[in-house]
């Protein structure tokens, strides 16, 4: 059925694009995931390897600072890939920023998978870095073409499209990483080299998508080549309307061209757009989700489960995250951004109390446990609600062409610098505070 003019569709080739899009930010998911299940095992590599190469057994000391490295470089990359996320998609579009940021996976899933082969855990530190500054790229140009390529009625709902995209990456490398299958000693440099796929998957699927309409046209100037995108991603040859729309965002940033970091940061109208955007990607990392995510497992051991027990539970986590991910999709324009951010913050910051009630009274009340679970699971529930996937997609929407790409990296950086600071102070603030541990994320969810 035809479509409207202000009601546009779905089409299979916008949804095609998307579908390509996004595995960037699966790609993310996946290697946030990844290195957790199998850490013991990559331990024991490290330990192996130091042995054979200079006859002498390796420090604890030493094994940890190199397992640290491996572990937290993967971030380190990130805040350079998302730094130049911004300048990528003003240098080279959107689209084959895309296809750079795929290639630079290939390579680093390729140093990943040979690493246990060739014996030397130097290449699994760089390959972490190179997967870290591939997953960086993404995280800016995917949710910028996702947007750009969306209609207006459309777009809230498929910016959630980015935050599933990472939720599910995150829940296969759960599931893949568990003892039954890669999480082995054999095994386990299958699953990290695994990061080549979704990198060649999307580059394949890219060469069939077109390059984003509001690129063209308002930063190449090119309004053929940004009409006939258009017809392809509408699949209708009236995209009058999509043309005013970006002609009127034109009109409206003519003195803005295209702004570099440190104008946009001299800019004084934009420094509050700036902040917002800065803000909820802080309220992001500092509700305390990657310390789930992270250290869940321990979490539910802690709680009195069972070693076994809690490696299933921290899976159901990555399933009850992708289910309220999709659940949250048709909410994102009905609701509003700020509703879905409160209630979500709201939620998570309940929850978290009663995660550290549940573990300072569980010798108490053996039931505890169970109490700990479900306050564990509601957490994710209500972070999918909304800090989930909104602070990806507010940086496109807040700013026009001019300034948003360098808006988008600075809001990246900030999310891996914060995400980096939360894993290495989680394990010090988890052996000083014990059962506080989430104290701190309380306080921040309410600041921010």
């Amino acid at each position: 059925m035809p479509t409207s003019d202000n009601e546009k569709g779905l089409t299979c080739q916008l949804a095609f694009a998307i579908f390509a899009a996004v595995l960037g930010m699966f790609q993310f998911g996946y290697n946030t995931g990844v290195i957790n299940a199998p850490g013991a095992v990559i331990q024991d590599f490290i330990v192996e390897i130091w042995q054979q190469r200079y006859n002498e057994e390796i420090s604890e000391g030493s094994k940890n600072f190199l397992w640290s490295v491996a572990v937290s470089i993967f971030n380190i990359g990130g805040m350079v890939g998302g730094f130049l996320g911004g300048s990528v998609a003003n240098r080279f579009g959107r689209k084959r920023g895309l296809l750079l940021a795929g290639f630079i996976g290939i390579i680093g899933g390729g140093l990943l998978g040979s690493c246990k082969t060739l014996k030397t855990f130097e290449l699994l530190i760089i390959g972490r870095f190179i997967i870290g500054v591939n997953c960086g790229l993404y995280t800016s140009l995917s949710p910028m073409y996702v947007s750009e390529l969306a209609p207006i009625n459309l777009r809230g709902g498929l910016g959630t499209v980015n935050q599933l995209a990472v939720t599910v990456g995150m829940f296969l490398s759960q599931v893949l990483g568990i003892e039954q299958i890669l999480g082995t000693e054999q095994g386990w440099h299958i699953l990290l080299g695994l990061a080549i796929c979704p990198s060649a998957l999307q580059m394949i699927l890219l060469l069939f998508c077109p390059e984003s309409p509001r690129y063209l046209l308002l930063t190449r100037g090119w309004e053929e080549s940004s009409r006939a995108a258009l017809v392809k991603l509408r699949n209708c040859h009236n995209v009058e309307d999509d043309i005013e729309e970006m002609r009127a965002e034109e009109r409206a940033q003519q003195e803005e061209s295209r702004f570099t970091i440190l104008e946009l940061l001299r800019t004084p109208y934009l420094r509050f757009p700036l902040f917002i955007a800065v803000m909820m990607q802080l309220a992001q990392q500092l509700s305390g989700i990657n310390a789930v995510f992270y250290y869940s497992t321990t979490i539910f051991t802690t709680s009195g489960l069972s070693d076994e027990s809690a490696r299933y539970a921290t899976i159901a986590v990555g399933a009850v995250m992708v289910m309220m991910t999709i659940a949250s999709i048709p909410l994102m324009d009905r609701t509003g951004r700020r509703t879905l951010m409160l209630y979500g913050l709201g939620g998570m910051f309940i929850f978290s109390i009663f995660i550290t009630i549940s573990l300072l009274i569980q010798i108490m009340l053996s039931g505890m446990m169970y109490v700990g679970v479900g306050s564990v699971l509601l957490f994710v529930v209500f972070f999918a609600l909304g800090p989930g996937s909104i602070p990806w997609m507010l940086p496109s929407e807040l700013f026009s062409q001019g300034p948003r790409p360098a808006a988008i990296s600075i809001a990246c950086l900030v999310n891996w610098i914060a995400g980096f600071s939360v894993g290495i102070a989680f394990h010090p603030m988890r052996r000083f505070l014990e059962d506080y541990t989430f104290l701190p994320f309380k306080i921040g969810r309410a600041h921010v």
